[in-house]
């Protein structure tokens, strides 16, 4: 079938009828239907609308080379640079559409599994290798939106810590049979978790010692003893006035368990094999083309960021001001950095030994160091300018009530009227200050792992040799004597 659209995409995930818990009780009857998901599923559901417009079409999609049908561009591998900046460009016009907010919008997944799929070999088992082809194909040609878990919970984060059989915590293959693996435990951090078609479910990442951690598989969300337990949703239903982000792209964070869940052997990729899980993600393209989706994703949600606070800026007229000059320069200076990277990426790309042009880790690892410092600040900023203006924001109730006629008064702005002026800055609070916003702060801060582990890998992985090598010729060329 060729790539769904927004009603298909809403059709199936309710028909999954997928074990979702929220707020102490599971989900009864149609989830895009719940106050909690259904302004993100309607968000995704545009995603998959746009793939269907006449001038969208062609950056959206491509044709299969299976069934000659169109497909998202996100299940592109690409094999040249230019593949790589139609990927880009694709990844961007749909993170306008939802201004950088939606951590798993289908291409990131989509991304994920090319990347697998293109270095099926590093699986080692042919079985295995074959089974991630397929799903790859299946997942292509059948437009399936998927959500990922891949930490544990946070027990003990000694680094000798380790769990006893008899006490399962952290997701577990506790058996093999002839019919699969069987899973026991739990995962954490499934973004979008339940209202997706499947779930992919990979090793942690960093060597693993016990094979019961070294697997990898992706099963449909309404696997039987799978549960999602989503936590507080950030949305009260109040709508796009209020609450313009949250109520658009508020995504559930769940808890995944695993009751002695059965996964068929066609959908297992990784079983018991802890030499191959330690380098999975080292060796195959996994954290270079990531890094370009979600660095693609970056750049639009900089430039949202700085459109607010230059809407700000002109609403209160304050840009005669040094300090906030200073203040918006930072942001985009930080803007244009991460084009430069991503553009980098891009440019110095090459195919890796899977056959897979790639972009350049060095310049996408400097973006992944990068963006968990910079996202902060924005924000910070984001108050700093704001400042009263962030607390003075009556509701639309308040502006449809008696007093609205006082409030459009008395809170106008140099532009205008006062309930134009508080939506920007509604806006502007969802951005900074409301919980959805302190979520997307944290999201970003820790998005990519723990930044001194992030730096560390860097130092480790950059090549510097040339450098040195460098200075160390300058250091023994003689230069007094030439002179």
């Amino acid at each position: 079938m060729p790539c769904i659209d927004g009603k298909t995409y809403l059709k199936r995930i309710n028909r999954l009828g997928a074990n979702v818990w929220i707020d102490g009780r599971r989900v009864k009857g149609n989830l895009s239907d719940h106050p909690a998901f259904k302004g993100v599923m309607a968000s995704q559901a545009r995603l998959y609308d746009m793939q269907h417009e006449q001038d969208k079409r062609d950056l959206l999609t491509y044709l299969s080379p299976k069934s000659g049908q169109r497909v998202a561009l996100s299940y592109l591998e690409p094999k040249t640079k230019e593949d790589l900046g139609r990927r880009r460009q694709a990844f961007q016009l749909k993170a306008r559409e939802n201004v950088g907010m939606l951590g798993r919008s289908p291409d990131y997944m989509n991304t994920i599994v090319m990347t697998f799929a293109a270095c099926a070999d590093l699986f080692g088992d042919t079985r295995c290798s074959a089974s991630l082809r397929r799903y790859y194909v299946f997942c292509r040609e059948n437009d399936i939106s998927l959500t990922h878990t891949f930490i544990n919970p946070q027990v003990n984060r000694s680094a000798v810590y380790l769990e006893k059989d008899s006490d399962i915590i952290a997701a577990r293959m506790i058996d093999k049979n002839k019919t699969g693996i069987v899973i026991h435990g739990a995962r954490l951090l499934a973004t979008q978790g339940g209202i997706t078609d499947e779930i992919m479910v990979f090793p942690t990442g960093g060597y693993q010692f016990d094979e019961g951690y070294a697997y990898a598989f992706c099963i449909p969300s309404n696997t039987p003893g799978v549960k999602f337990i989503c936590r507080e949703s950030f949305d009260d239903g109040k709508g796009a006035y209020d609450h313009p982000l949250t109520s658009r792209f508020e995504e559930a964070d769940s808890i995944v368990i695993f009751d002695h869940v059965t996964v068929p052997w066609e959908r297992v990729f990784l079983h018991g094999d802890t030499e191959i899980a330690g380098k999975l993600y080292k060796e195959s393209g996994f954290i270079p083309q990531q890094i370009h989706q979600v660095t693609s994703k970056n750049v639009v949600k900089t430039e949202f960021v700085l459109g607010v606070l230059q809407s700000m800026v002109d609403a209160i007229n304050i840009g005669e001001y040094h300090h906030i000059q200073e203040k918006i320069s930072e942001v985009i200076i930080g803007l244009e950095t991460l084009k430069a990277l991503l553009v980098a990426s891009e440019v110095q790309a090459r195919v890796d030994q899977w056959g897979t042009m790639t972009p350049d880790r060095k310049p996408l690892m400097a973006a992944m160091n990068l963006f968990p410092k910079l996202y902060p600040r924005f924000i910070e900023i984001v108050q700093l300018i704001g400042a009263s203006g962030l607390v003075s924001i009556p509701t639309e109730n308040d502006f449809r009530s008696a007093n609205g006629s006082d409030l459009k008064r008395y809170l106008q702005s140099s532009d205008r009227d006062g309930m134009e002026k508080v939506k920007l800055f509604r806006l502007a609070w969802d951005l900074s200050l409301s919980a959805f916003a302190g979520r997307q702060t944290l999201y970003e801060r820790f998005f990519f792992g723990d930044p001194p582990r992030l730096s560390a890998t860097l130092f480790r992985e950059y090549d510097r040799s040339d450098c040195v090598a460098w200075v160390n010729q300058f250091l023994r060329d003689d230069y007094g004597k030439k002179l």
